[in-house]
């Protein structure tokens, strides 16, 4: 049997007590370099500011200090001009970045870095300060998307459309209530990013592997010098928490859901069978076979990337569950989930926000699909301002639509005769009622459909997105 090839002198972190090498395939299977070096820069800052906490402490002299502020500037310049070489054994980024420090400066310095502290606080740090960073872009998406969407409400707001219960036709609305009943979903998703934010920021770096620091290290100067907003208090909960990536991931997930919806529904309005909504060209795609399609492949890829979305957070979750207090390797699972919801929330805002930013909308299409049959509770409404108990104007509108039906007519083809033969009750003006612009604007109540209530909602949007 082939025995695993010898790697030349690794240097590994923790390599004092093992005398035995590792197995090349064990080597691949632990490392995480190839994809936790996206955090370069983040742990070259965070060492920066331990080294400059440990001068107070007295493990470096300033002198050291400045030597290794010197060498981590120009470990960081490798990796940001893309000349930075990994090296067997470089098992992670903070094995990598001390390696080459050392190469650098040499070890005698570079060696004091780590005192006190672990890969384990060190990785905490670098995932928070990552994750603050990406959900200050995503928080911009999202807000570019509610723009776009407040954009078009106010410009169609005189488009008028069916509204849609179990997908049946139901009552008018204007396309601007539509489209604000998914700004007030992202809306609810902005408040909630801000405050899986404010989770996020907070400082593991100063708890060692699990018991803390022994040097009297100042916490509170890291947290200053690195934009954290405070301390996880406890080191075990420091080193041993992901519950900060479960939330971006369920946060992402419920942003993912609604994006999913809302994608669905446009979906449906810009079928031929609808044709309320056209995309531009530049969010579709075509058919290989059939010359006249255009498909809605942006907002499929929305509604489809939604489920993988779901899927890390799951798959996350499945991970940590059972898994003992503190340290272990299967929180290395955390970082590929957060770096693919991130990057496909990401992407997934800025699409829908240029898709519907560039859509066309056909009011004539909309109006056309509206039917008489859907003011039946305008119907109702018009006799209990006659003093009529609701319940029983209930049954009396629904007998209209049934007359209505067996006439194979609209309800405003029925004669005046004909209502007074159900109710004498009706008036002579019960055909006012089969006005879609009046539907609309008696639901003047706040949250309504009315061009008041739509403009009111239209300023409390604008509201959330404060200065920016």
């Amino acid at each position: 049997m082939t025995q695993p090839a010898k790697m030349e002198n690794p240097i590994r972190l923790w390599g004092g007590r093992f005398t035995g090498e590792m197995d090349p395939l064990m080597n691949q299977y632990n490392e995480s370099l190839s994809f936790d070096r996206v955090f370069y820069a983040q742990d070259i800052k965070g060492s920066i500011a331990y080294a400059r906490a440990n001068v107070k402490t007295g493990i470096l002299t300033p002198e050291e200090f400045e030597k290794l502020e010197e060498g981590l500037m120009k470990v960081f310049k490798e990796w940001e001009d893309g000349k930075f070489q990994p090296a067997p054994g470089d098992e992670d980024i903070h094995t990598a970045n001390e390696r080459r420090l050392g190469e650098i400066i040499g070890t005698n310095v570079a060696g004091k870095l780590h005192t006190g502290r672990s890969r384990n606080d060190q990785i905490a740090t670098d995932m928070r300060m990552w994750l603050r960073d990406e959900l200050n872009l995503i928080e911009g998406h999202l807000i570019d998307l509610l723009k776009v969407i407040a954009q078009r409400a106010e410009q169609d707001i005189d488009y008028i459309m069916p509204s849609y219960t179990h997908l049946q036709r139901a009552q008018p609305v204007r396309w601007s209530h539509w489209l604000l009943s998914y700004a007030t979903a992202f809306q609810s998703d902005l408040e909630r990013l801000r405050f899986t934010k404010r989770n996020v920021n907070k400082l593991p770096l100063g708890c060692g592997a699990v018991a803390g620091n022994a040097f009297g290290i100042d916490r509170m100067q890291l947290a200053k010098e690195l934009g954290f907003e405070g301390l996880i208090m406890n080191s075990m909960s420091a080193v041993g928490d992901r519950d900060f990536v479960v939330e971006v991931l369920q946060c992402a997930s419920t942003i993912g859901s609604h994006l999913s919806r809302w994608s669905e529904d446009l979906i449906i309005y810009s079928s031929l069978e609808f044709g309320y909504v056209r995309l531009a060209d530049a969010y579709t795609t075509g058919s290989s076979l059939m010359p006249q399609k255009k498909n809605s492949d942006s907002l499929e890829l929305l509604r489809g990337k939604s489920g993988r979305i779901f899927g890390a957070m799951a798959g996350l979750m499945m991970s940590i569950k059972g898994i003992p207090s503190t340290y272990n390797k299967d929180l290395q699972e955390s970082l590929q989930p957060m770096f693919d919801t991130v990057k496909t929330l990401k992407d997934g805002l800025q699409i829908a926000a240029r898709a519907l930013a560039t859509a066309t909308v056909y009011p004539d299409k909309m109006r056309a699909a509206l039917s008489p049959d859907m003011l039946a509770t305008d119907l109702a409404e018009y006799l209990v301002r006659k003093g009529i108990p609701f319940r029983e104007t209930h049954h009396l509108a629904g007998k209209m639509v049934a007359l209505a039906e067996d006439e194979n007519k609209g309800m405003n083809e029925l004669t005046i005769e004909q209502f007074q033969g159900i109710d004498k009750r009706f008036g002579d003006d019960v055909l006012s009622v089969f006005d879609y612009e009046r539907s609309v604007e008696l639901k003047d109540a706040t949250g309504g459909t009315s061009r008041r209530a739509i403009l009111e909602q239209l300023e409390a949007l604008k509201n959330t997105f404060g200065g920016r």
